[in-house]
This record gives C-alpha cells, sequence and structure tokens, in this order.
C-alpha cells in the first residue's frame, strides 16, 4: 500500500501498511463502517474485536468477519489492514490490583475527609465492583464506628476501604480509627496525608500479617499510601522501620512472628501517586511525578525482590476519559478520581456546594491553610469560586504568623475577625473551642492554655473545621465561608460533559462517572492503538462524549 494522507472527507487514512502481507476480509459488507457514527459505534463496542478494512478507497472498521490470506496473488474486494482484540473495562490497569481488592476495575475513588466520601458514595460504588475510600478524616471515634458498621453490612463481601490520615494536631484520632480497624476486620485502608510513618499506621498494617504452611506472607490488612513525595514513597515501599516493630513488640500489639514477618514486606502494597490535587496536594506536574515514582518502586523491587512489585498509581487531575489514559499510558496500574466525586449526589456535600462544582473551570481554585495542620503551614486545594474561605483562611494565617496571641491583635484587624469571619466575639469561639475539644482531645486545650499562640491557632481552627462542615451541611447564611476541596480536574470535567446530560449536577452519579471516565479511556486507548499501527483518526473521533447513563 502506498502512503496516503488524510484527507478533509476521511474520518480513517492508512499513514503505512499495517500487515507485512496482504489479506482478505470475508464478512457481511453491511457491517462495515465509514462514517463517525458507525466508526465510533465499532470503537465503542468493546467487548467485541476491531477489523480496519479498506475497500473502494476507503478505510472503515467493523466488529465482524475474519481475515485469511490470499495464496495467488490477487487483490481483495475488502482488503484487511490490522486487526484489534477486544478492550473490556476489566483489561484496562494491573489485573493484580483489581485481584487483591476483590474489585471490578483498576479504579478507585479516593477518600474526602469529614464523610464527602459518604457511605452512601462508598456502597454505591462497592455494588458495582469499584472500590471506594471512605471519607474517615475528622471523625469521631463513634461516628467512624457506625460507618464501618454500616458499610459491612451493605457490602459483606467488599470491595471498599476506608481513609486513615496523618494527624500530627491530633494523635488521638488516628490511634482510634486504626483501633477500629483492626476492631472491625476493615482489610483495607488509604493512608494519606502522611509525612512520616507512624506507630498507629504501622499497628495496622503489621497486626495483620501472617505466613501460610508453604511460608508464603500473607498481609491481611492492605496499605494504599497516598502521597506525592519520593522520600515519602521510600519509606512505604520499604518494610517497616525497626523502632515501630520494637516498640508494637514491647507494647504486646503484635506477636514474635509478625515481627520476624514484618521485616520482609513493606508498609504498602499500593502507592498512589497524588499531583494536583483538590485538598491537601503539592501541586505537582503527574507527568513528572510518576515517571520518577515508577524509578523509585523499581530501585526498591531490585533492592527487596519482593514476590509481588509495589503498584504504582495515577491521582490528581483525573476527571476525564483523556486524562485516564493518559495515566494508564504513563505505566499508572490504576487510577483514581476526587474532586468529580464530591460533585455527585451520593456525596456527603450540600446541593449548594455540588452546583458550585458542577459551575467550577480548571483555574476556580486556590491554596488555603488546612484545618489539620494549620500550625505546621500545610496547605489545601479548594474552590473559589463561589466562597471567599480561601481568601478568609489565608488572612487567618497571616495573622497568626505576624501576632503572638489574641491578645495581641490590634483591635481594628480584632474587629474585622468579629465582624466578617467568626461573626461572634472571640471569646464565645474560645468557649465553643473548649467544649469542641474537652470531647475530642482535652490535651488540646491544656497546651492551649499554657501557650496563647496555640490557642490563637485552635480558635482560628474553629472556622477552619466548622468551614468544610457548613459546606457538607449546606448552612444557610454561611454560603461564602464554605470549604469545598477541589481540584482542577473539577473544571476539566466539566468542559468535557458540557452540552451533555451530566452537565447538571442533578444527573451526576458516582457509578456513572466512573463508568464513562473508563468507558472513554478505553475508547481512546483504542484509537491510539490505531494510530501507533499506522491508521490515522480525524480530530472529529477523538472526543468521547457522554450521551446516555451506563450506571
Amino acid at each position: 500500500m502506498t502512503e496516503t494522507s488524510l484527507k478533509n472527507t476521511d474520518l480513517l487514512a492508512v499513514s503505512r501498511s499495517s500487515l507485512p502481507f496482504m489479506m482478505a476480509w470475508d464478512g457481511p459488507r453491511e457491517t462495515l463502517a465509514f462514517d463517525g457514527d458507525g466508526i465510533r459505534a465499532c470503537l465503542l463496542a468493546l467487548d467485541k474485536p476491531i477489523w480496519v478494512v479498506r475497500t473502494d478507497g476507503r478505510t472503515g472498521l467493523t466488529n465482524a468477519g475474519s481475515a485469511t490470506p490470499l495464496a495467488d496473488g490477487r487483490a481483495p474486494a475488502v482488503e484487511a489492514l490490522t486487526y484489534l482484540p477486544p478492550t473490556p473495562l476489566e483489561s484496562l490497569g494491573n489485573a493484580g490490583f483489581r485481584q487483591h481488592y476483590g474489585a471490578r476495575y483498576a479504579y478507585y475513588t479516593g477518600a474526602m475527609a469529614n464523610g464527602i466520601a459518604s457511605v452512601a458514595l462508598v456502597t454505591a460504588l462497592g455494588k458495582a465492583g469499584i472500590l471506594a475510600s471512605f471519607g474517615a478524616a475528622g471523625m469521631l471515634p463513634a461516628r467512624l464506628e457506625c460507618a464501618i458498621l454500616e458499610i459491612k453490612a451493605a457490602l459483606p463481601d467488599g470491595p471498599y476501604a476506608f481513609n486513615l490520615i496523618n494527624s500530627p494536631n491530633e494523635p488521638a484520632l488516628e490511634r482510634a480509627a486504626a483501633e477500629l480497624y483492626i476492631q472491625h476486620g476493615v482489610r483495607a485502608v488509604e493512608a494519606s496525608a502522611y509525612l512520616d510513618l507512624t506507630i498507629n499506621l504501622a499497628r495496622y498494617r503489621l497486626s495483620g500479617l501472617r505466613a501460610e504452611p508453604d511460608g508464603k506472607i500473607v498481609a491481611e490488612n492492605k496499605v494504599i499510601a497516598k502521597l506525592s513525595r519520593k522520600e515519602v514513597a521510600r519509606r512505604f515501599m520499604q518494610p517497616a522501620p525497626a523502632d515501630l516493630i520494637n516498640q508494637l513488640l514491647v507494647e504486646g500489639k503484635i506477636s514474635e512472628e509478625q515481627a520476624r514477618l514484618a521485616q520482609e514486606v513493606p508498609m504498602a502494597d499500593d502507592v498512589t501517586v497524588e499531583a494536583d490535587s483538590g485538598g491537601h496536594t503539592d501541586n505537582r506536574p503527574l507527568v513528572c511525578l510518576m515517571p520518577a515514582m515508577l524509578a523509585l518502586r523499581d530501585e526498591i523491587q531490585a533492592k527487596f525482590n519482593y514476590p509481588t512489585p509495589i503498584r504504582v498509581g495515577a491521582a490528581g487531575g483525573i476527571g476525564t476519559p483523556t486524562a485516564a489514559a493518559a495515566a494508564f499510558a504513563m505505566g499508572a496500574a490504576y487510577v483514581v478520581t476526587g474532586s468529580v466525586n464530591q460533585a455527585c449526589l451520593e456525596a456527603g456535600a450540600s446541593e449548594h456546594t455540588r452546583r458550585l462544582l458542577a459551575q467550577a473551570d480548571m483555574a476556580d481554585v486556590i491554596m488555603a491553610p488546612a484545618a489539620d495542620m494549620f500550625e505546621m503551614g500545610v496547605k489545601v486545594q479548594v474552590l473559589k469560586r463561589g466562597t471567599m474561605f480561601g481568601l478568609r483562611s489565608s488572612r487567618l494565617y497571616e495573622l497568626y504568623s505576624r501576632f503572638p496571641s489574641l491578645e495581641a491583635l490590634p483591635g481594628v484587624e480584632r474587629e474585622k475577625l468579629e465582624k466578617t469571619i467568626f461573626r461572634r466575639p472571640l471569646e464565645e469561639i474560645w468557649a465553643d473551642t473548649v467544649a469542641f475539644f474537652s470531647e475530642r482531645d482535652p490535651r488540646q486545650i491544656e497546651r492551649a492554655n499554657a501557650d496563647p499562640h496555640q490557642k490563637m491557632a485552635l480558635v482560628f481552627r474553629w472556622y477552619l473545621g466548622l468551614s468544610s462542615r457548613w459546606s457538607n451541611t449546606g448552612e444557610p447564611g454561611r454560603e461564602m465561608d464554605y470549604q469545598v476541596w477541589c481540584g482542577p480536574s473539577m473544571g476539566s470535567f466539566n468542559d468535557w460533559t458540557r452540552g451533555t446530560y451530566l452537565e447538571a449536577a442533578e444527573n451526576r452519579r458516582a457509578v456513572d462517572v466512573a463508568l464513562h471516565i473508563l468507558t472513554g479511556c478505553a475508547y481512546l486507548q483504542r484509537l491510539r492503538t490505531l494510530n501507533a499501527l499506522g491508521i490515522e483518526s480525524a480530530a472529529g473521533l477523538e472526543n468521547y462524549r457522554p450521551e446516555k447513563p451506563l450506571g
């Protein structure tokens, strides 16, 4: 075949020979597709193979028929150029990930704190075979335990996971969560916001170790580490450090055998590379971060020779089929979505918040102080459009950095705070803070009474903590103070769905969103494979659109 150029009237064109010898296609001629709708239909028949054919100077597709070589060398009526096997959604990503968590797809939805990744969200996705992580961060133990019992009852065979978040300012919450997961047999956690390994995380991981009769080590308590720094990833990819193992052994939290086995398994089964995401993020680009993490994994694997290498997945910016396809092309074992799920009906967010998210553009985000790590200067990415939270919370951190105590605040500044942000005297806010931490962690009040700067931090954290709850519950009159965790993927999702039924906030369901992202990803993967084989596609075929509900 001679090289041809892609004409405006051609949807597919041959740039070079795809087969080393001529073959004939045999099958019903009515199944051949040359128009846009027909070609899209062939590409979207993911459970069927594709034949690329050429006849009468036109290149097209079909899901039917077969090809046979020509013995006499005569030109066939319909030439078979190349073949693609079926591409079911289950074929995307790493099969080991799906098997490990009992999930149908190499896709999971990340945790969003304070139950935004709700019981309803986790169970809806789980019933569709999609792994979802419950947003346990910030929850008191009693509420978390209720969520555990509800999800286990709804999904007795899974899949589901629970978030275990690093809580340097409230270690009692992290400890209580780990204990509840062990007590109730929660077999998968998503560990997030860790800067270093903690005793609570190590206890969860190591207390689930056992050896089978053949010597194989089984880690019943699975860990997905969500992170964005190589130095943190290295700690999760290696076995638990000796000091944590020894401490757990001395305290009677693990057995002698578990202490021995701990030296042979990594702290995480999977590492999720978190790029420019909502919530805690370093705003790093996935195209730079992913290769670095894969190289680190290979380095660690060469050293420890684990029977099953650690899988590396991609999160942050994943909100469209194109983003998911790019992540898989970079070597991601699985992909993770976050912000786009908060806009779904099952999320623990108010209707007002979901509508704000459905209107967001990619640039409608801003970095703001994190409530759980306020004193450390850690930031989270939040929605800027329709709320003043980003600017107001940043002003609080600026004042915290400049002044040693509430009493040191200039009168004008204090008056502005009480009028625009807190809407009450700071003395009343402190009284509420005392009542809150008396139940949650009384040591915080003891520290604040001894340190005026810490007292200031707790008062300011009152606003940061409640602002996310106001967003979740739809607190009337506080709309401009809603803290809505959001990354730029929300804007790209809105661009992709504009003009479709998913543009409307009331039509967004988590399972449907997941299946459309995966379906579009498989569609694009088929196109990319054709391109690699020398079949060029017109621009009109490049965009998969969600036309109707799938889930």
